[in-house]
């Protein structure tokens, strides 16, 4: 039963009831503080007995639960929300009775890092003369040239054929096939889905959160579209099926993968192959059952186009749509006769590109994808509930939605346009404002000029991606002003954002802006005029279309970003105040960051660029090109990467520089050291000493990740011991850790296991 103060003034005879009314209430509120009391007490009591299982207990019962099983070593992650080790202490038990295994050891990478895993036995891969009692036909001498399915994945972690022995060691990452061996492939990059569920709400039964897909050359109507709404090549990623049994080895259907043409074309062929032979086919990548890894919506309907119509191709280097038939021929089994399905797409998923086989009747195209990056930084459609929990109902004044997508359910306002809940906002309805965008639709929208946000004297506006929460406690829908759920949506604006402060140079309070898991392909700037605060929060500012910049301000100004991928940050205004948190500032071609009359803090990120600021405060970032600052005596750089010719405040534990120090001085305690000898060192030690990443390209699925290729000074050299840079709260090191450990106790006598990097 829970307490609630309605529950409890019930109780009380109606007599001393009407006499408190009479009164103005007193008793009534004397019991609501009681229940306030009594329900911590309450929810206290249940917890308590929650913390008896481990699936329900709270996150600081997990090691003790643990220890009473004899799981004990593994290195407690700092960021619970990235991983837990719940998972690790509840399966032990089932790790146990399976000890040894390939499959115990693919759920003990998964419940130990958080990532999906594949487990390979490379003897079982070997080419060798194999005895007529034992005969393996599985392992053939020489690859079948035909299954081209099969030489695609040759040296892959679903790799089927046979090699030659390999006698150099797997731990040191340099020798596979051999019989000893273990390779843990994992894939460390996460999947995000754009618009694969359905919305709940009663008008809203059947209509999905999709997106704009993007003409590469809007002039020419027979241009080929992208599924990303920047226009850019994206590979698309694997929508991973979860594996339901312990003792199920992964396939590749089961990992968040780049997806293959060939695999997609083989199943798509199957599928018309099967309609004209009459016979049934369950797809597994566009299984029913299961979000399909794409989806493609033409001219406003609501059927996708059918999995019958789309072929799959290698459309690089086709900027317009190749000139093909809009049917292929099928022989019919039993038939000599030539059977025409007809083809309404093809689709490249290595580089996310659809072309159409009638493109002149098409007005515009929507999609459904999968996409994957690092972890939860810049507009996506992960959940955002932490980085809002300041923003309760009772502060919201003013609360309007934008879709193209969703209707009113009830008295609630919902614009089509970012313009016409601008002009309503700048109209002045409310001290504290929301605009929550309910949809992932592109807006090509340019909020400057006359249409700019208007910020007043101690007002604040919150722009945001979010759900407004529909409601229905009485049988009527309805949306509630301030409930919303920011989750699943990343919508795209199209076009530059400019606001003013317009309270008067006096006010302390110029207001406040906050933007919130917008995706916008445009530059952001601050006018001249009285803002107190800017605020971003997982936001993407394109950097190659625009970045941040605050014109001088006639008050003090607080610019804050907060897991956001921003292009460059210029802040000319007297004595800005700019903190930068967990992002990745990017402006390769010049200054990445320039606050030359203010203080810039920077925690736990990844710039490129130059940068430049009157006083710096940074720690466990990577900064790739040159910092100078003005103030030298005032803040600190510690536990960061940055140019050793840099002009900065003191440096504490900052590479290449400590290295450079820790070699000097273990030369010393061998004699004394000549400056030549001081010299060779840095000159050896700057040409390994620096931060290699996957891709430095905006867009790519591997953006600002470090790569293998990293020196360790790096990968763990920030405070908390994990990587420097923008994806320092992922914590890998920590995780590969806890993986070698629990290897040592479930790895069988005699192998070796090496951990491979897929993603």
């Amino acid at each position: 039963m829970k307490l609630s103060a309605n529950y409890l003034y019930d109780l009380l005879p109606a007599y001393y009831r009407v006499i408190d009314q009479e009164r103005g209430g007193p008793l009534r509120a004397l019991v609501e503080i009681l229940a306030r009391e009594g329900k911590l007490v309450e929810d206290n009591i249940t917890q308590l007995y929650e913390n008896w299982f481990i699936e329900t207990c709270d996150e600081w019962v997990v090691p003790y639960i643990g220890d009473l099983l004899g799981v004990r070593n593994i290195h407690e992650v700092e960021e619970a929300a990235v991983f837990s080790r719940r998972a690790y202490v509840a399966n032990t038990l089932g790790y146990r009775r399976r000890k040894g295994t390939a499959p115990v050891l693919e759920q003990l990478a998964l419940d130990v890092t958080g990532w999906q895993s594949k487990v390979v036995e490379f003897f079982q891969l070997l080419r060798y003369n194999q005895n007529l009692n034992h005969l393996r036909l599985h392992s053939t001498a020489t690859p079948g040239l035909r299954q081209m399915n099969a030489l695609e994945l040759v040296h892959t972690a679903f790799d089927k054929e046979s090699h030659t022995v390999d006698v150099r060691r797997i731990t040191t990452g340099e020798g596979l096939y051999n019989i000893q061996n273990i390779g843990l492939y994992l894939w460390r990059l996460q999947q995000y889905l754009i618009g694969e569920k359905h919305i709940s709400g009663e008008n809203d039964a059947g209509k999905k959160r999709n997106v704009d897909a993007r003409k590469i050359n809007p002039a020419d109507p027979e241009s080929c579209y992208t599924f990303c709404p920047l226009g850019l090549d994206k590979h698309l990623f694997n929508n991973p099926r979860t594996e339901k049994d312990i003792v199920h080895l992964a396939e590749e259907i089961n990992v968040p993968g780049l997806l293959r043409r060939r695999v997609l074309h083989d199943e798509l062929e199957a599928v018309r192959q099967a309609l004209v032979d009459g016979t049934s086919y369950h797809p597994t990548y566009f299984a029913d059952e299961h979000p399909p890894v794409f989806q493609i919506f033409i001219n406003g309907s609501t059927t996708a186009i059918p999995l019958k119509e789309i072929t799959i191709c290698n459309l690089s280097g086709c900027r317009k749509a190749p000139e093909t038939k809009t049917y292929k021929e099928y022989l019919s089994d039993g038939s000599v006769s030539l059977v025409d399905m007809p083809i309404t797409a093809a689709v490249d998923p290595v580089l996310g590109r659809i072309a159409f086989s009638d493109p002149g009747s098409i007005d515009y195209v929507l999609v459904n994808y999968t996409y994957g990056f690092s972890g939860d930084v810049g507009g996506g459609p992960y959940s955002r509930q932490a980085s809002l929990s300041e923003l309760t109902p009772e502060e919201i004044g003013w609360h309007v939605g934008v879709s193209r997508d969703k209707p009113a359910v009830g008295l609630e306002t919902i614009h089509t346009t970012l313009w016409d809940a601008i002009d309503e906002w700048n109209s002045g309805p409310a001290d504290t404002g929301l605009i929550t965008i309910l949809d992932n639709r592109t807006y090509e929208e340019a909020l400057t000029g006359m249409r700019r946000i208007l910020i007043p004297e101690g007002k604040r506006l919150y722009i945001i991606a979010a759900d407004w929460t529909i409601q229905d406690p009485d049988g009527t829908p309805h949306r509630s002003k301030g409930v919303f759920t920011p989750d699943e949506i990343r919508p795209h604006i199209l076009g530059d954002i400019e606001v003013e402060g317009t309270a008067p140079s006096t006010s302390s309070d110029g207001g406040g802006l906050l933007l919130n898991g917008l995706w916008v392909e445009g530059k952001l700037t601050v006018l001249s005029g009285n803002l107190k605060t800017c605020s971003l929060k997982h936001t993407t500012l394109v950097p190659d279309n625009g970045g941040l910049e605050v014109e001088p301000q006639e008050s003090l100004i607080e610019l804050n970003c907060e897991r956001c991928i921003l292009g460059p940050v210029l802040a000319p205004s007297e004595d800005a105040l700019v903190s930068l948190e967990g992002s990745i500032i990017d402006h390769q071609a010049g200054a990445a960051i320039s606050v030359p009359n203010g203080q810039l803090a920077v925690q736990k990120c990844t710039v490129f660029g130059t940068v430049d600021a009157q006083v710096l405060d940074a720690g466990n970032s990577i900064f790739m090109d040159l910092v100078e600052v003005v103030r030298r005596q005032v803040g600190c750089v510690r536990f960061c990467y940055l140019p050793i010719d840099s002009t900065t405040p003191r440096r504490y534990r900052c590479q290449p520089e400590l290295e450079i120090q820790s070699q000097i001085k273990t030369l010393e305690g061998q004699g004394p050291v000549s400056n030549a000898q001081k010299l060779a060192i840095r000159s050896q030690v700057l040409n390994w000493l620096f931060p290699v990443f996957n891709s430095i390209q905006y867009g790519h699925h591997a953006y600002a990740q470090l790569g293998t290729l990293s020196p360790s000074q790096v990968t763990t050299g920030a405070e908390n011991a994990a990587e420097m840079g923008v994806f320092n709260f992922l914590q890998q090191p920590q995780r590969v850790a806890n993986l070698q450990i629990v290897l040592e106790e479930y790895l069988r006598l005699g192998l070796e296991a090496g951990i491979i990097y897929v993603t």
